[in-house]
């Protein structure tokens, strides 16, 4: 009797996690969801929510009732239309970029540490944006010229990685140490660039903090169809990162090709991150978390993973978005320090959580 009760319960577990794990996926969206429509109304300039919703949905006189200036009233729509918007667009696609990334890296390295930024990718990027900074390289025209070198130096990176990782003798382990050789060498060489003109050293810094303060209708539409083609070719290989996480013995039983699978993986994360650091600078833990965050709500399977974690990036880099002009709202903050003040908790807080199962696991 009390053997047919366990059994019961045993059989009803996976039923409790399963529809825990869909309310906390649901929470996910619906906080995204929120974020998206709330995001608009927030910005350091205040604006009345009515004045912001009309002109949004395209009132013929938005500002009735709050607004007696003509010019003030065409201010209110340049600052929605041009400043939040574009910026809230730019948060997402940046976001999705990084989670996706993320995920992808961590599914073909098996490794839950790794990021878009492990592999040296950030430190890529940073060297290029350091060369138009400090040599003042078409400084005139920076607003294009930076991204292209940060786009170049980031996908340059990954690059050599992905030479790295065709070697035959490139294992994962010799690819993640590898890429940490690469990243020192890249920030040692970006210091070194730094005493050729110290005082830009500030410029280099807030870059590295990352922020949306270069986003415009033109951005938006470069990152967004780079983030689009890559990132959708991406999340086609969900099926073959299962079969890798079982070991590459059954993933090249099933007819996988590892080698093959990790070259394009690789590759395809390093363009999508390049094309979200390029215009945003370098943002962390977005790529880091999101898998983790999607991994404990609806399972491991990477064909959800992939897409999933797109969305957690985007909700949460635009939710880091809205925290940082609520808390400083007469200041432009870099968006990397409330990522990061957020995302460290949280990835403590996964790690002693998978530490206490673990000591749990083995000590039964």
């Amino acid at each position: 009797m009390g053997g047919d009760v366990a059994s019961a319960r045993g059989a009803s577990e996976p039923k409790r996690r399963l529809g825990r794990a869909w309310r906390l996926a649901i929470a996910v969206a619906i906080l995204g969801l929120l974020a998206v429509l709330v995001s608009p109304l927030i910005g350091p300039v205040p604006i009345p929510a009515e004045v912001v919703l009309r002109v949004l949905f395209g009132s013929a006189h938005p500002c009735a009732g709050y607004v007696s200036s003509a010019y003030s009233c065409s201010a209110a729509r340049v600052i929605v239309w041009e400043v939040r918007v574009p910026e809230i667009l730019l948060a997402l696609i940046a976001g999705a970029a990084l989670g996706i990334s993320g995920a992808g890296l961590q599914g073909i390295f098996r490794n839950p540490l790794a990021d878009p930024f492990l592999l040296g990718i950030s430190s890529g990027a940073t060297l290029g944006a350091s060369v138009v900074l400090v040599f003042q390289v078409g400084i005139r025209e920076a607003n294009l010229v930076l991204p292209l070198f940060a786009f170049l130096g980031a996908s340059g990176t990954g690059g050599v990685v992905v030479l790295l990782a065709r070697n035959r003798y490139g294992s994962v382990e010799t690819l993640l140490l590898g890429g940490v050789a690469i990243a020192s060498f890249l920030s040692a060489a970006d210091a070194l660039m730094l005493l050729y003109n110290p005082a830009l050293s500030l410029q280099v810094d807030y870059w590295l903090l990352g922020g949306l303060g270069s986003a415009s209708w033109s951005v938006d539409a470069i990152a967004t169809s780079l983030v689009v083609a890559f990132g959708t070719v991406l999340s086609l290989y969900g099926p073959e990162l299962n079969l890798i996480q079982l070991g590459n013995d059954v993933a090249q039983s099933a007819g996988v090709s590892t080698n093959r699978v990790r070259v394009i993986v690789i590759l395809l994360a390093s363009v999508v991150t390049a094309a979200a650091v390029a215009f945003t600078g370098i943002i962390g833990f977005v790529g880091l978390v999101s898998p983790h965050v999607i991994r404990r709500t609806v399972g491991t399977d990477y064909r959800i993973v992939l897409g999933g974690s797109a969305i957690t990036g985007a909700t949460f880099l635009l939710v880091a978005r809205d925290i940082s002009i609520l808390a400083f709202p007469s200041s432009v903050l870099p968006i990397g320090i409330f990522t990061a003040f957020a995302g460290v908790p949280f990835f403590l807080y996964l790690l002693l959580r998978q530490s206490r199962v673990t000591a749990m696991g083995a000590g039964s």
